[in-house]
């Protein structure tokens, strides 16, 4: 009896010193107090056995083209989400629903070309965003509204086109200087004599046409002699058509319509 009763109180004991279960890491992935470490891992898509509690996600150096609205598991706690270096051209509009303490958010090095506003309206907590060397040819400002907390933001090495499309932004990072990092590698690339041009030593003055709704005296003066000239010519086409059309009809019901017509006017 007092065998048992001793095996019992050890075995207990041994219970209470085993090690608690560490919290799940993809086997593709080195994870340590909090973080998950899954670069360079030819990986097509975000590892679904992360745990719940992981603070900082590193993807870099893989081949995810797409981040869909199921690509991420609960993460409520993840702060840093790193992704450059991938193929990622598209990002759904519900990818990042889920992560709203995100602090920061690295998608540098890839593909996209197209970003809205509602992708990133989940990242309430977002302090940087990173999206500088990838094919962005404009960027609505809406999607760095949709920021209520940014302090720093990076879009160097992008192919923007420096029209009257790229004034909004132009505004945004004029009032946000102070957010802009890499002011100095923020240059247009298109068109070709304003290639390499520091978008942010643009002036007012620079945007002046795009901002002028007058048109020139010359249209005013066209519009003038072609609008009444349009409107007679109108009403003679109309005239002419509805008298042919009411000469068909009447040939067709009586075909002596035109020679008792003839006969009438002789008279």
């Amino acid at each position: 009896m007092g065998y048992w009763r001793g095996s019992s109180v050890l075995l207990a004991c041994l219970l209470l010193l085993r090690p608690l279960p560490s919290p799940a890491c993809p086997a593709v992935c080195r994870c340590s107090s909090g973080e998950a470490d899954c670069s360079e891992r030819a990986l097509r898509e975000v590892p679904q056995s992360l745990a719940a509690n992981t603070s900082a996600l590193w993807l870099d150096y893989n081949s995810i083209a797409m981040l869909g609205p199921q690509s991420f598991p609960p993460l409520p706690g993840l702060l840093r989400l790193s992704l450059p270096h991938n193929r990622l051209a598209l990002i759904h509009s519900q990818a990042l629903v889920g992560l709203g303490a995100l602090q920061e958010l690295d998608l540098s090095n890839n593909y996209l070309t197209v970003l809205t506003p509602e992708t990133f309206l989940p990242l309430t907590s977002l302090v940087t965003l990173n999206l500088g060397s990838n094919r962005l040819r404009k960027l609505e400002p809406g999607v760095l509204l949709a920021l209520p907390q940014l302090q720093a933001v990076l879009l160097q090495d992008n192919p923007w086109v420096c029209s009257c499309g790229i004034l909004p932004l132009w505004l945004w990072l004029s009032h946000n200087r102070e957010k802009v990092q890499e002011q100095s590698s923020l240059l247009c690339r298109v068109p070709e004599q304003l290639n390499k041009h520091p978008i942010l030593d643009f002036g007012n003055e620079s945007f002046r046409q795009c901002q002028e709704t007058s048109l020139p005296a010359q249209y005013y003066v066209a519009f003038f002699i072609i609008g009444p000239f349009s409107f007679m010519a109108s009403i003679f086409i109309c005239t002419f058509m509805g008298s042919i059309t009411v000469i068909y009809h009447n040939l067709r019901r009586d075909p002596h319509f035109w020679r008792r017509s003839r006969i009438f006017s002789g008279r």
